[in-house]
């Protein structure tokens, strides 16, 4: 009889801990300090702050909402809209294993996170971030642009501040403010705009630099329709 209510009590146990394990279990084993520094990986095309987007929607608040309705984001694919996924831990770890997999057709060319540890890490920062508890992490610097999240452009030294583009044969001559003349390759020199609150000033694009050797930039304007009237053709 003592062996049996033993083995019972055991069993209730056994019961209680695999429903907590089973309930926490994946949240629990997910360290966010350590996700906020894998997650600089994916810092180039996603904020965790609220509103802002860059190539792909801000994660901010993305705990338990269903894919593809981040307000103001407009360049989801229709895959991702009409995708039947809520991000929880299961869905983002299959996510973030193989996008391509968890949505057929998205425009995501991210090929996924091979390691489990990765990915638990991941999913247990953005879960942090979402209930702002997000720790910080060391951003990954390089050159103006080439860090977590976007520069504010309204800040832009003399040396980023355009004055004057022209254009001559494959050659584009940009002049900044600090009194410098930049010839660029036409191949190597982009046209973008901005409109955020880190976007440039209207009619005061900035330049930014890009490419492993340094020997691609980006102007960056306000509006479209700064561009054509910006650029002048001349060969002086």
């Amino acid at each position: 009889m003592d062996r049996k209510i033993r083995c019972g009590r055991a069993v209730t146990a056994l019961i209680g801990f695999l429903s907590f394990a089973l309930g926490n279990g994946s949240s629990a084993a997910g360290d966010p300090q350590r996700g906020a520094q894998v997650f600089q990986a994916c810092a180039a095309c996603h904020s965790v702050r609220p509103g802002e987007h860059l190539t792909g929607p801000s994660l901010a608040g993305i705990w338990s909402r269903k894919a593809g309705t981040v307000e103001k984001f407009l360049r989801y694919s229709d895959a991702m809209k009409n995708a039947d996924v809520i991000w929880n831990e299961a869905m983002l770890d299959k996510w973030l294993s193989d996008p391509a997999q968890l949505v057929s057709g998205t425009s995501m060319t991210f090929t996924g996170l091979k390691e489990s540890k990765d990915r638990q890490d991941v999913v247990a920062y953005l879960r942090a971030v979402s209930e702002g508890k997000a720790p910080s992490a060391e951003p990954r610097r390089g050159g103006m642009m080439m860090q977590s999240g976007k520069a504010d452009l309204k800040k832009a030294p003399p040396a980023g501040q355009v004055v004057s583009i022209s254009h001559c044969g494959d050659t584009y001559t940009v002049r900044t403010a600090d009194g410098r003349t930049n010839k660029i390759w036409e191949f190597n020199l982009r046209f973008k705009t901005d409109s955020s609150k880190e976007g440039p000033f209207p009619g005061k694009p900035v330049i930014v630099g890009a490419g492993m050797q340094g020997d691609r930039a980006s102007v960056v304007f306000f509006t479209p329709e700064e561009i054509s009237g910006f650029i002048k053709r001349s060969c002086q």
